[in-house]
Protein backbone atom coordinates (compact mmCIF):
# COMPACT_ATOMS: atom_id res chain seq x y z
CA UNK A 1 0.00 0.00 0.00
CA UNK A 2 1.29 3.76 -1.11
CA UNK A 3 0.81 6.09 1.55
CA UNK A 4 1.03 10.06 1.14
CA UNK A 5 1.74 11.16 4.77
CA UNK A 6 1.43 15.10 4.81
CA UNK A 7 3.20 16.65 7.88
CA UNK A 8 4.93 13.33 7.75
CA UNK A 9 8.21 15.20 8.83
CA UNK A 10 6.54 16.12 12.16
CA UNK A 11 5.95 14.96 15.99
CA UNK A 12 3.03 11.89 14.76
CA UNK A 13 3.74 12.00 11.18
CA UNK A 14 7.41 10.35 11.83
CA UNK A 15 6.54 7.80 13.84
CA UNK A 16 3.75 6.88 11.69
CA UNK A 17 5.70 6.79 8.23
CA UNK A 18 8.54 4.60 10.54
CA UNK A 19 5.51 2.23 11.42
CA UNK A 20 3.99 2.22 8.23
CA UNK A 21 7.70 1.32 6.38
CA UNK A 22 8.22 -1.30 9.05
CA UNK A 23 4.87 -3.10 8.68
CA UNK A 24 6.17 -3.32 4.68
CA UNK A 25 3.89 -0.69 3.51
CA UNK A 26 5.16 2.62 1.33
CA UNK A 27 4.98 5.59 3.58
CA UNK A 28 6.39 8.46 2.12
CA UNK A 29 6.65 11.94 4.10
CA UNK A 30 5.61 15.20 2.88
CA UNK A 31 5.55 18.74 4.16
CA UNK A 32 6.61 21.91 3.24
CA UNK A 33 10.54 21.14 3.39
CA UNK A 34 9.69 18.56 0.95
CA UNK A 35 7.85 20.58 -1.64
CA UNK A 36 4.84 19.88 -0.76
CA UNK A 37 2.34 23.69 0.18
CA UNK A 38 -1.38 22.58 1.22
CA UNK A 39 -1.95 26.42 0.83
CA UNK A 40 -1.00 27.04 -2.61
CA UNK A 41 -1.28 23.37 -3.54
CA UNK A 42 2.18 23.14 -4.69
CA UNK A 43 3.72 19.62 -4.67
CA UNK A 44 0.37 17.77 -3.75
CA UNK A 45 -0.03 16.25 -7.08
CA UNK A 46 2.92 14.51 -7.38
CA UNK A 47 2.87 13.48 -3.51
CA UNK A 48 -1.06 11.90 -4.14
CA UNK A 49 0.32 10.20 -7.20
CA UNK A 50 -0.31 6.24 -7.52
CA UNK A 51 -1.54 6.96 -3.54
CA UNK A 52 -3.84 4.19 -2.26
CA UNK A 53 -4.33 6.62 0.98
CA UNK A 54 -3.34 10.43 2.10
CA UNK A 55 -3.15 10.93 5.35
CA UNK A 56 -3.13 14.81 6.76
CA UNK A 57 -0.99 15.43 9.83
CA UNK A 58 -0.42 18.79 9.27
CA UNK A 59 -1.23 21.44 11.36
CA UNK A 60 -1.59 25.72 11.30
CA UNK A 61 0.81 27.92 11.77
CA UNK A 62 -1.49 29.51 14.92
CA UNK A 63 -4.37 28.99 16.88
CA UNK A 64 -6.53 32.07 16.40
CA UNK A 65 -8.67 33.20 13.87
CA UNK A 66 -6.26 32.49 11.02
CA UNK A 67 -6.59 29.31 11.56
CA UNK A 68 -10.15 28.87 9.83
CA UNK A 69 -8.79 29.90 6.47
CA UNK A 70 -5.45 27.59 7.07
CA UNK A 71 -7.96 24.55 7.64
CA UNK A 72 -10.21 25.65 4.74
CA UNK A 73 -7.59 26.22 2.19
CA UNK A 74 -5.55 23.46 3.30
CA UNK A 75 -8.54 20.90 3.10
CA UNK A 76 -9.38 22.60 -0.25
CA UNK A 77 -6.59 21.96 -2.06
CA UNK A 78 -5.72 18.72 -0.23
CA UNK A 79 -9.31 17.12 -1.40
CA UNK A 80 -9.64 18.18 -4.89
CA UNK A 81 -5.50 16.59 -5.14
CA UNK A 82 -6.60 13.74 -4.02
CA UNK A 83 -10.28 13.06 -5.88
CA UNK A 84 -8.38 13.92 -9.26
CA UNK A 85 -5.31 11.40 -8.10
CA UNK A 86 -7.77 8.45 -7.12
CA UNK A 87 -7.02 8.30 -4.01
CA UNK A 88 -9.36 5.75 -1.71
CA UNK A 89 -8.67 6.80 1.78
CA UNK A 90 -8.19 10.06 3.43
CA UNK A 91 -7.69 10.35 7.00
CA UNK A 92 -6.98 13.56 9.57
CA UNK A 93 -5.63 13.60 12.97
CA UNK A 94 -8.34 15.82 15.23
CA UNK A 95 -9.05 16.30 19.18
CA UNK A 96 -11.35 14.28 21.29
CA UNK A 97 -14.37 16.89 22.13
CA UNK A 98 -13.09 19.40 19.66
CA UNK A 99 -16.98 19.90 19.06
CA UNK A 100 -17.55 21.32 22.74
CA UNK A 101 -15.74 23.85 22.58
CA UNK A 102 -17.54 26.39 20.24
CA UNK A 103 -15.59 29.45 21.69
CA UNK A 104 -12.36 28.59 20.92
CA UNK A 105 -11.19 30.08 17.45
CA UNK A 106 -8.88 26.65 16.33
CA UNK A 107 -11.37 24.43 17.70
CA UNK A 108 -13.69 25.70 15.37
CA UNK A 109 -11.15 25.80 12.85
CA UNK A 110 -10.57 21.80 13.37
CA UNK A 111 -14.46 20.89 13.39
CA UNK A 112 -14.67 22.94 10.15
CA UNK A 113 -11.56 20.32 8.99
CA UNK A 114 -13.84 17.68 9.67
CA UNK A 115 -16.87 19.18 7.98
CA UNK A 116 -14.99 19.41 4.85
CA UNK A 117 -13.78 15.73 4.98
CA UNK A 118 -16.93 14.23 5.47
CA UNK A 119 -19.01 16.14 3.20
CA UNK A 120 -16.71 15.69 0.83
CA UNK A 121 -16.78 12.07 -1.80
CA UNK A 122 -13.30 10.54 -0.71
CA UNK A 123 -14.10 7.65 1.74
CA UNK A 124 -12.49 9.25 4.78
CA UNK A 125 -11.66 8.07 8.62
CA UNK A 126 -11.29 10.75 11.68
CA UNK A 127 -8.87 9.68 14.49
CA UNK A 128 -9.45 12.11 17.42
CA UNK A 129 -6.91 12.18 20.27
CA UNK A 130 -6.51 13.82 23.69
CA UNK A 131 -3.35 16.07 24.11
CA UNK A 132 -0.24 14.55 23.75
CA UNK A 133 2.42 13.99 26.91
CA UNK A 134 4.55 15.68 25.23
CA UNK A 135 2.68 19.10 24.95
CA UNK A 136 1.59 18.98 28.81
CA UNK A 137 4.87 18.25 29.62
CA UNK A 138 6.17 21.26 28.08
CA UNK A 139 3.39 23.40 29.12
CA UNK A 140 3.92 22.62 32.65
CA UNK A 141 7.72 23.50 32.14
CA UNK A 142 7.61 26.65 30.54
CA UNK A 143 7.68 27.49 34.33
CA UNK A 144 10.79 29.66 35.09
CA UNK A 145 12.90 27.80 37.92
CA UNK A 146 12.00 30.51 40.27
CA UNK A 147 8.18 29.89 40.36
CA UNK A 148 7.46 28.83 43.63
CA UNK A 149 4.76 28.22 43.39
CA UNK A 150 3.76 26.83 40.56
CA UNK A 151 0.27 27.82 39.66
CA UNK A 152 -1.62 25.41 37.69
CA UNK A 153 -5.41 25.60 36.88
CA UNK A 154 -7.45 22.26 37.54
CA UNK A 155 -8.76 21.11 34.52
CA UNK A 156 -8.92 17.48 33.37
CA UNK A 157 -7.04 16.29 31.32
CA UNK A 158 -6.29 12.42 29.95
CA UNK A 159 -2.91 12.95 28.17
CA UNK A 160 -1.45 10.42 25.62
CA UNK A 161 1.98 9.30 24.30
CA UNK A 162 2.81 10.21 20.75
CA UNK A 163 3.67 6.91 20.38
CA UNK A 164 -0.09 5.33 20.76
CA UNK A 165 -1.44 7.68 18.94
CA UNK A 166 0.79 7.36 16.16
CA UNK A 167 0.16 3.51 16.34
CA UNK A 168 -3.52 4.66 16.67
CA UNK A 169 -3.13 6.44 13.33
CA UNK A 170 -1.31 3.56 11.60
CA UNK A 171 -3.96 1.10 12.51
CA UNK A 172 -6.59 3.18 10.70
CA UNK A 173 -4.92 4.18 7.96
CA UNK A 174 -3.98 0.44 6.51
CA UNK A 175 -8.02 -0.73 7.85
CA UNK A 176 -10.91 0.25 5.69
CA UNK A 177 -12.13 3.74 5.64
CA UNK A 178 -14.43 4.25 8.91
CA UNK A 179 -16.49 6.69 7.46
CA UNK A 180 -16.52 8.01 10.71
CA UNK A 181 -14.54 8.89 13.24
CA UNK A 182 -12.67 7.03 16.18
CA UNK A 183 -11.46 8.74 19.59
CA UNK A 184 -8.19 7.56 21.31
CA UNK A 185 -7.72 8.53 25.06
CA UNK A 186 -4.64 8.44 27.35
CA UNK A 187 -5.25 5.70 30.42
CA UNK A 188 -5.36 7.89 32.96
CA UNK A 189 -7.44 11.05 33.65
CA UNK A 190 -5.57 14.22 35.69
CA UNK A 191 -6.38 17.50 36.85
CA UNK A 192 -3.69 19.91 35.46
CA UNK A 193 -2.06 20.81 38.86
CA UNK A 194 -1.68 17.15 39.88
CA UNK A 195 -0.21 16.21 36.34
CA UNK A 196 2.15 19.53 37.57
CA UNK A 197 2.91 17.49 40.62
CA UNK A 198 4.09 14.37 39.01
CA UNK A 199 6.58 16.36 36.79
CA UNK A 200 7.65 18.24 38.88
CA UNK A 201 8.83 14.94 41.35
CA UNK A 202 10.33 13.28 38.26
CA UNK A 203 12.66 15.80 37.69
CA UNK A 204 13.43 15.56 41.47
CA UNK A 205 12.25 19.24 41.62
CA UNK A 206 11.03 20.32 44.92
CA UNK A 207 8.52 23.24 43.98
CA UNK A 208 5.16 22.95 45.30
CA UNK A 209 2.34 23.07 42.71
CA UNK A 210 -1.16 25.06 43.54
CA UNK A 211 -4.23 24.16 42.08
CA UNK A 212 -5.47 27.74 41.03
CA UNK A 213 -8.45 28.13 38.55
CA UNK A 214 -8.25 31.67 38.21
CA UNK A 215 -4.70 31.15 36.18
CA UNK A 216 -5.18 30.42 32.40
CA UNK A 217 -4.01 27.35 31.43
CA UNK A 218 -2.98 29.23 28.12
CA UNK A 219 -4.35 26.92 25.92
CA UNK A 220 -7.76 25.83 25.71
CA UNK A 221 -6.62 22.37 23.58
CA UNK A 222 -5.80 20.48 26.49
CA UNK A 223 -9.51 20.22 27.13
CA UNK A 224 -11.25 17.15 26.37
CA UNK A 225 -11.90 13.41 27.98
CA UNK A 226 -11.84 10.01 26.64
CA UNK A 227 -15.53 8.98 26.98
CA UNK A 228 -16.37 5.89 24.46
CA UNK A 229 -12.38 6.36 23.24
CA UNK A 230 -9.91 3.15 22.25
CA UNK A 231 -7.72 3.87 26.00
CA UNK A 232 -3.74 3.44 24.80
CA UNK A 233 -1.49 1.89 27.38
CA UNK A 234 0.89 4.09 28.36
CA UNK A 235 0.69 6.51 30.98
CA UNK A 236 2.58 9.31 31.69
CA UNK A 237 4.30 8.36 34.33
CA UNK A 238 5.51 4.97 32.00
CA UNK A 239 6.33 8.09 29.37
CA UNK A 240 8.14 10.63 31.95
CA UNK A 241 10.41 7.24 32.68
CA UNK A 242 11.65 6.62 29.02
CA UNK A 243 12.63 9.76 28.12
Amino acid sequence: MKIAVIGGTGLIGSQVVKLLNEEGHKAVPHSSSTGVDLLTGNGLTAALDRADVVVDLSNSPTFDEASLAFFQTSMDNLLSAAAAAGVGHAVILSIVGVDKVPDDPYYRAKVLQEELLKTDPVPYSIVRSTQFDEFLNALINQFPDDADPVRLPTTKVQPIASADIARAVADVVVGAPLNGTRNVAGPEVFTLDELGRITLEAKGDTRTVVGDDSVSDGDARILGDGDDALIAKTTYREWLASR
